[in-house]
């Protein structure tokens, strides 16, 4: 499929959506809109059941049917039928509220896939070259850089842009599964607390209120999560480094490091500042739909397809196997996912989360394996709705919330997302690049033993040092 196919596939998409909120689906949900922001009332907690099998098949599939799952067609046929399921369910039998609850998923999905394609295709046409030794010091390095970067290009854009470098740097190395699995917890997730532009959740939480600079005010937690994860990092790949034993490249064949492409540092600049400034609000208030802001993207990617050279997508091995490996997969997540967090959205209240560092995991654990950034939102509002001890979580109150709440939901929201590969939107999409890359990465519960074995310690110790009431 050439590149313009796939553009107009997703103007296509973005297209037909626009026009379904003005016609049959919202004019059904018209009335039960109220209901739809909230719960589904007499939703079975089955319905999650589809939710689990997909979650079980992207983690099992490749053990017991490697060739066929390598099909983007195969994961298809196994996400898009358990998607379509529960999506027709919840038309058929809960009627304007389920219609809502589908087109918010749908509206969801666009626009994280209309994001992480468009930062894919750009950051394809920017080719690294010259002799860069995949030492620990300069592996490290680039870890540093993308995790200090990713609260201010968002956690998406510092992934797409470091991981190509980072793989092709590593091309002599024969152990890099670690490398890859470090590059996912920093630079795709833990290293974009600092501002609302480094993930989704904390940017629902400036629309909620909370100020945009608060942010800031994890920077505590985020320089510890990133200095000792560095540290363990370096220590990792300094042992494995010297059992690749890699032979340094004479100095008359050392070439200078250069970057072709330039040009789509704009283009990438210009997709964040869509995410940053084109928010649905202010487009509703001037008398634009939403999605100007998705084809607003779409102008992007057309250029950065009509200035950038032919040849440095083919030199960066470009194709678009690993972002459709994503479409189609989260189109069965997004949808099949809404009945889960209907149980959160209902439930929630009584599962007896009343201290900080009751959210803190909840949050981070819930967010692990559905969207964080709706994860978010649920804990975010349940504890606007609470009674809080000032004298226990201190006077400071920020958009409703005790700061020491906010800052426990925030950092569960957004760390935690480390935990799997669905647990933030870039960890797929890096493991999709690296196994492309030639990169055997680890099945879905073999990473989780990665990130439960090296994260939640680290989690532990950050509820008793900030959490522990």
């Amino acid at each position: 499929m050439t590149w313009a196919r796939i553009v107009a596939l997703f103007t296509a998409i973005i297209l037909l959506a626009a026009l379904m909120p003005s016609a049959t689906l919202l004019q059904a949900a018209e009335g039960a809109t109220n209901a739809g922001h909230g719960a589904i009332q007499g939703l079975s907690l089955i319905w999650i059941a589809p939710f689990v099998i997909l979650l079980l098949s992207i983690a099992i599939m490749p053990l017991v049917a490697e060739h066929w799952w390598e099909h983007n067609s195969s994961k298809a046929m196994i996400a898009v039928p358990l998607g379509v399921l529960v999506a027709g369910y919840l038309a058929a039998f809960h009627g304007g509220a389920g219609l809502y609850k589908i087109w918010h998923a749908v509206e969801e999905y666009i626009q994280f896939i209309t994001l992480l394609g468009s930062l894919y295709v750009i950051s394809g046409g920017i080719v690294f070259r010259g002799t860069i030794m995949p030492t620990p010091k300069v592996n490290t390095t680039i870890l540093a850089v993308g995790a200090g970067i990713a609260s201010f290009v968002g956690t998406t854009g510092a992934s797409m842009l470091l991981i190509r470098p980072l793989l092709r740097a590593n091309l002599m190395r024969k152990k890099i599964v670690h490398t890859v699995v470090f590059f996912i917890f920093l630079v795709s997730n833990i290293g974009g607390c600092l501002t609302p532009l480094g993930d989704p959740p904390l940017f629902l939480g400036f629309l909620r209120g909370v100020p945009f600079e608060w942010t800031f005010s994890l920077w505590k937690e985020w320089l510890l999560m990133n200095v000792v994860l560095l540290t363990i990092y370096f220590i990792w790949d300094t042992k494995k480094y010297a059992e690749d034993s890699v032979d340094p490249v004479p100095a008359d064949q050392v070439k200078p490091v250069e970057i072709a492409g330039k040009i789509n540092f704009i283009f990438l600049l210009g997709v964040i500042l869509c995410v940053a400034f084109l928010k649905p609000a202010l487009l509703k208030s001037i008398g634009l739909h939403p999605f100007c802001r998705e084809l607003a993207m779409i102008a992007m990617v057309l250029l950065s397809m009509k200035f950038t050279p032919k040849g440095l997508r083919e030199e960066n091995q470009f194709n678009y196997h690993p972002i459709t490996e994503v479409a189609v997969l989260f189109i069965g997540i997004f949808l099949t996912m809404i009945p889960a967090l209907n149980a959160l959205q209902q439930y929630g209240p009584d599962l007896g989360v009343n201290k900080a560092w009751q959210f803190f995991l909840y949050t981070g654990l819930l967010s692990s394996f559905l969207d964080n950034a709706p994860t978010y939102v649920v804990f975010f509002e349940l504890a606007g709705t609470m009674q809080w001890d000032l004298a226990v979580y201190g006077e400071i109150i920020v958009a409703g919330v005790p700061n020491l709440i906010l800052t426990a939901v925030s950092l569960g929201s957004v760390f935690m997302g480390a935990n799997t590969y669905i647990g933030n939107g870039p960890n797929f999409m890096v493991k999709a690049i690296a196994e492309q890359a030639g990169v055997k990465m680890p099945s879905f519960f073999g990473y989780m033993a990665y990130s439960f074995g090296i994260l939640m310690p680290l989690f532990i110790l950050l509820k008793f040092i900030w959490f522990q009431n």
